[in-house]
Formats: C-alpha cells, sequence, structure tokens
C-alpha cells in the first residue's frame, strides 16, 4: 500500500487541527477559570458536530464531482478534471488566505475568543448553544480548509482518510499536552516551521491544479474539434516532441532520472505537487505564487504587515 498520499492529508489536518485545537483550549480554560465548567460539554459536542460536518461536506464535494462527471455522456470526462482544477483553486485561495490570516491575528487570538466568550456566557439561557457555535465553526472552518485541499488534488480512497485521521489525533495530543497537563510548547515556532512547509504544498497544488484543467481542456478538444482551438500550444511554440494543450513547451522531463511512481518522485509528488514533466505555465505560475504569498508570510512574521487583514480598532482619548 502506498502511503504518500497520506503526507499531505496528515500535515494539513495536523496545522489545521492544532489550530482548532487552540481555540477549543482557549474556551476550556476560560470556562474553568469562570467557574462554568459545567458548559464543558456544549465545547465537545461542538468538536464532534464540527468533524461530522466537515467529513459530511467532503462526501457531497466528492458526490458533486462524481455525478457531474457521469452525468453527462459527451463531456463527462472533460467536466472531472475541470471541477479539480476549480477545487483546487479554491483551496489554495482559501489556505494562503487562513494562513497569513493566522499569523497576523496570532497574537490576539486568545483575546478575541475570551472577548468573545464573556458575552457569550451572560447570557444563561443561550450560553451553552453560543459556546457550541463558536466551537463548531471554528472545528468547520478548519475542516473545510482540510476537504478543499483534498478534492482538490483528487485524493480518494482510505489512505488520504487514514493521513486525515493521524493529523487530527496529534494535533488533539498537542491541545492535550498544552490544556490538560501544562506542557511547554512553542506553539510560534510550531506554527513558523509548518506555515512554511504549508506554502510548499500549496504552490505544489498550483502545479496540480493547472494540470488539471490542461487534462480537462485537451479532453474538450478531443470530444470535440469545435474545441480544438483551444489547445493552441499544439500548433504554436512547442516542438512537436514536447506539445503540451495549454502549459506551454515542456522545461524539464525527469521522467527516467525521477518518476513519479517510484521512490522519492511518489512522495515528493503528493506533498509538494512534484511533475516529472514541468511546463512553462505551471513553472511560472509557481514562482509567481511562491514568491508573493511567502513574501507577505514572512513579513508578517516579522511583523510588519503589508496588507492587514485585521481590521485595527481606532483608539478612544478620554
Amino acid at each position: 500500500m502506498d502511503f504518500s498520499s497520506a503526507l499531505p492529508t496528515f500535515v494539513i489536518t495536523l496545522r489545521e487541527g492544532v489550530e482548532a485545537a487552540l481555540v477549543v483550549g482557549i474556551v476550556l480554560a476560560y470556562l474553568k477559570k469562570a467557574k462554568q465548567r459545567h458548559l464543558n460539554s456544549w465545547v465537545y459536542g461542538g468538536v464532534g458536530a464540527g468533524l461530522v460536518a466537515s467529513a459530511i461536506i467532503g462526501v457531497l464535494f466528492s458526490w458533486v464531482i462524481l455525478m457531474l462527471g457521469t452525468t453527462n455522456q459527451q463531456y463527462g470526462p472533460a467536466i472531472e478534471p475541470f471541477l479539480e482544477g476549480v477545487f483546487s483553486l479554491i483551496a489554495i485561495g482559501l489556505l494562503s488566505w487562513m494562513l497569513v490570516w493566522m499569523t497576523q491575528n496570532a497574537r490576539n487570538l486568545k483575546q478575541d475568543i475570551e472577548g468573545a466568550l464573556r458575552s457569550v456566557v451572560k447570557q444563561d439561557t443561550s450560553a451553552g448553544w453560543g459556546i457550541f457555535g463558536l466551537i463548531f465553526f471554528a472545528v468547520v472552518r478548519e475542516g473545510f480548509e482540510t476537504v478543499l485541499f483534498i478534492v482538490g488534488k483528487f485524493q480518494q480512497g482510505l489512505v488520504p482518510a487514514i493521513g486525515a485521521l493521524s493529523g487530527i489525533a496529534v494535533a488533539a495530543l498537542i491541545g492535550v499536552l498544552l490544556f490538560k497537563w501544562g506542557v511547554k510548547l512553542n506553539i510560534r515556532r510550531f506554527f513558523t516551521i509548518m506555515g512554511a512547509l504549508l506554502l510548499l504544498i500549496v504552490a505544489g497544488l498550483v502545479v496540480t491544479a493547472l494540470a488539471h484543467f490542461d487534462t480537462a481542456v485537451n479532453t474538450l478538444a478531443q470530444l470535440d474539434r469545435k474545441s480544438q482551438a483551444l489547445c493552441f500550444f499544439y500548433e504554436r511554440f512547442a516542438k512537436p516532441l514536447d506539445r503540451d494543450c495549454i502549459l506551454g513547451p515542456m522545461i524539464w522531463n525527469l521522467s527516467k532520472v525521477l518518476p513519479e511512481e517510484g521512490f522519492p518522485g511518489a512522495i515528493l509528488n503528493a506533498l509538494f505537487g512534484y511533475t516529472q514533466r514541468l511546463y512553462f505555465l505551471q513553472a511560472l505560475s509557481y514562482g509567481i505564487f511562491l514568491i508573493t504569498i511567502s513574501g507577505i508570510y514572512f513579513q508578517t512574521l516579522s511583523g510588519r504587515v503589508l496588507f492587514p487583514i485585521r481590521k485595527n480598532s481606532p483608539s478612544t482619548k478620554e
């Protein structure tokens, strides 16, 4: 059994799971401090419901792709890779945005959550539901990002699920170590390392997304003669042996040196989107994404916010 496809889902769920675990830990610590521990069951209920909802979202997305690909007999083979490309783009945007957002707001996370809890706990009749909603949406938000990534890479079956479940389990363990046993972990360093790793994973998803769109256009061109003009690189720029539909000329062909099917090519492909045949548009998009998003991310880590996502509240003078 090839476990390489479990690596990216493990990394994604680990990082996103730790974010959710921090929220859960902060809420439980606040309830203990406020002597409202009878509301803990609402926290655990929100975690469970959020995990179930994330799983249902993943099943629905996979079902939509499958149904759209099979109901249209003529264009079904082109619809499936096109949808994979669309989900990949959504995952790229959402994961990148959340990476920068978490970095900008990490210092105020505890303050923001406790501020929301103060107003919720004061409402005796609906305090439980308020806490449940806070936890539920925190878990679903992280789960939704993971689901989009898995659907975007179209990783189905048992192995990616094992990776996702393992990431959740390790994230839960980290949460217990931090808030239950009081173990000192350098969370800032953890998120810095995981953030850099996530950048490489999402950058690889850019290459994968373009490959999905290329497959969709190429398939459409073969199914319908009127669409053959979409593969403009077949007739322009590319050499006969290095043809590609919309990605341009080939940059490298490492199929004999580092094949995707062998080790370590399979791991690099699953984790970082490595491809044994890389084309011009993929290389260009990969470089632009990595330079732009990593620049914003590391600038944010250094305390300089180029594109503030968090709105600073105006200071009031007495």
